[in-house]
């Protein structure tokens, strides 16, 4: 059940996912939800008591939103694995006595599981949707001599991003998510800072984060990431997002962890989807020289100073005991 754009090119002897198959969030507004993923350039589409996010040109289903009254709230991850890893699968899970029931949301297949954050992870053996190679550039216009390359503003074309890169999640213990995410999912440490921040990758080849983690006093959605083919596209994207009445957020920028081009764009609940341009990719066969980076250096390489709200959590009410949801890590 491998897309054949993208084959399984596994590890050998290694049990992991491939793929962040689809998320699923629940939103006060869908109104404002279509409104928001349709300017932002993707592929919406209205269902009975959801919105179903897909990208132009590619049947997979990325994300669903669902309406709830509150603030916007993770509700389950979706994750892809190989038909022949299934039993193995679950086999571990029963084993670490992290069965789950299915998420009411949910079609109920597949194995379920719950993290150390609690939030529920449903397996599914599904086509590999994750990339195997690094994704393309788009060409460069070929320009005559003595004329612009650059298109005038008024027939700009409307930015379309091609796939999700990866999401960013908040947890109250960022090593405890590590641990879990390398034992149970079979994922890899990519680069960390500390206990602020981490990034990890699939064993079977993947761009340099599927799934990522940050400090905060709860567990949450932060961003999710979606692959645009060029600079310009991040730019003209944030500009189209500008147009739109969406002016908050943070880029244009580079960052030094994953070395992609982005820009956030804050949406109505308080989390961004980012626009992300050329991040590194981890080939199957490739050992990522995994680094624990002191905070200055895992930051962005250069772009505007990080607004003071970007890595609040507002999904859920701070906990006494909790200072800050600050993070000086680099959330790329």
């Amino acid at each position: 059940m491998t897309n054949p754009s993208h084959p399984l090119k596994r590890r050998v002897g290694v049990l992991a996912i491939h793929s962040v198959d689809r998320f699923i969030f629940t939103v006060p507004d869908l109104r404002e939800a279509e409104r928001f993923y349709r300017a932002f350039g993707l592929d919406v589409c209205r269902e009975e008591g959801r919105v179903d996010l897909r990208t132009f040109g590619n049947s997979q289903l990325w994300a669903s939103l669902h309406e709830a009254p509150g603030p916007k709230r993770l509700q389950y991850l979706r994750l892809g694995i190989d038909a022949q890893d299934h039993d193995a699968f679950a086999e571990k899970i029963r084993s670490c006595g992290l069965a789950a029931a299915p998420h009411r949301l949910s079609d109920g297949a597949g194995l379920w599981l719950t993290s150390p954050d609690g939030t529920a992870l449903q397996l599914v053996v599904a086509d590999k949707v994750s990339p195997s190679t690094r994704s393309p550039r788009l060409p460069l216009p070929d320009t005559r001599p003595g004329t612009g390359a650059a298109p005038p503003r008024s027939r700009r074309l409307g930015v379309q991003p091609r796939t999700l890169s990866h999401l960013l999640l908040f947890t109250p213990d960022v090593p405890r998510m590590i641990d879990f995410c390398q034992q149970v999912l079979g994922l890899r440490l990519s680069d960390r800072s500390g206990d602020l921040i981490a990034f990890l990758h699939g064993a079977h080849g993947s761009d340099h984060h599927l799934l990522a983690f940050a400090s905060s006093h709860a567990a949450g959605l932060h961003h999710s990431s979606w692959d645009v083919g060029s600079l310009d596209e991040v730019g003209a994207g944030a500009e189209q997002m500008r147009d739109a009445g969406y002016d908050r957020g943070w880029g244009l920028g580079r960052h030094v962890l994953g070395s992609n081009y982005f820009h956030y764009v804050r949406d109505p609940w308080g989390s961004f989807a980012e626009y992300s341009f050329d991040i590194d990719f981890v080939p199957h066969d490739v050992d990522w020289p995994a680094a624990d980076h002191p905070p200055e250096d895992s930051l962005y390489v250069w772009g505007p100073a990080v607004p003071e709200d970007f890595v609040t959590n507002h999904e859920q009410t701070e906990d006494s005991n909790s200072e800050s949801d600050a993070v000086q890590g680099d959330p790329a």
